[in-house]
C-alpha cells in the first residue's frame, strides 16, 4: 500500500492529521512508527518555507513522501502577531500553550475589542527526490479574554468563531475537521495527493 509520513512531532497534530486523511487511500505513519527522530529548526521567513524545511527533511530522512505543515495565528490588533511564532510567542523559554494564550491576552489587554484575528496553515508535500507542492487554508475569528472549551490545543481556547457561537476548543473534532485553518488546507492538498499516488 502507498504510504504517506506525517512530518511532525506534534501529537496534537498528527491527531487532526490522522482524521483528516483517512479518506485518502494510502498508509499514514508517524515518525514514531518508523522510529525516526528528527527535530527541524523552523527558522524560515514564511509558512511555506517553515512547511518545506519539514517535509523535505523528513522526506529524505525517510525515503516516503511526506506531509509537513506551519500554521500560525494572526491577530490584527498585534500587526499580524504571532503569525510565525506562534509555538514559541512568550518572553521566556520552554512555554506551554496556557503561558502563550495568556501572553496573548496580555499584550491585547486595552486594545479595543473585537480583537479580530485568523489561524492560517501551508501545507507542504515532498517527494524523497526534494519535489515540493504547497496547500493553503484560512480560518477567520476573534480572540477572547477567557477561556472556552477542553478541547484542541495551542490558542484554540480563546479562539472564538462568531458564526458558530464557540471557540475552536469547544467543537468536536468532526465540527472542526470542517472549518479549521489545517483541515481546508488538507481539503486543499487531496487533489495533489491523489495526482502523486496515481502517478507513484
Amino acid at each position: 500500500m502507498n504510504k504517506l509520513l506525517i512530518a511532525t512531532n506534534n501529537k496534537g497534530k498528527i491527531k487532526e492529521f490522522q482524521e483528516l486523511l483517512r479518506e485518502l487511500n494510502v498508509k499514514l505513519l508517524t515518525p514514531t512508527d518508523i522510529n525516526l527522530a528528527l527535530d527541524v529548526i523552523e527558522d524560515g521567513q514564511t509558512y511555506a518555507e517553515n512547511a518545506s524545511k519539514k517535509a523535505i527533511a523528513f522526506a529524505k530522512a525517510s525515503g516516503l513522501i511526506s506531509l509537513a505543515d506551519d500554521s500560525g495565528l494572526e491577530v490584527d490588533a498585534l500587526n499580524g502577531a504571532p503569525g510565525l511564532y506562534s509555538a514559541r510567542y512568550s518572553p521566556k523559554p520552554g512555554a506551554d500553550d496556557e503561558n502563550r494564550r495568556n501572553y496573548l491576552i496580555q499584550n491585547l489587554s486595552g486594545k479595543p475589542r473585537p480583537w479580530h484575528a485568523h489561524f492560517h496553515a501551508t501545507i507542504a508535500i515532498a517527494r524523497p527526490s526534494g519535489d515540493l507542492q504547497f496547500a493553503e487554508g484560512t480560518c477567520y475569528g476573534e480572540i477572547i479574554p477567557t477561556e472556552r472549551g477542553a478541547g484542541g490545543f495551542g490558542y484554540d481556547p480563546i479562539f472564538f468563531i462568531p458564526a458558530l457561537g464557540k471557540t475552536m476548543a469547544e467543537l468536536e473534532m468532526e465540527q472542526k475537521n470542517q472549518i479549521s485553518h489545517r483541515a481546508l488546507a488538507i481539503k486543499n492538498s487531496f487533489p495533489i495527493l491523489h495526482s502523486l499516488y496515481n502517478s507513484s
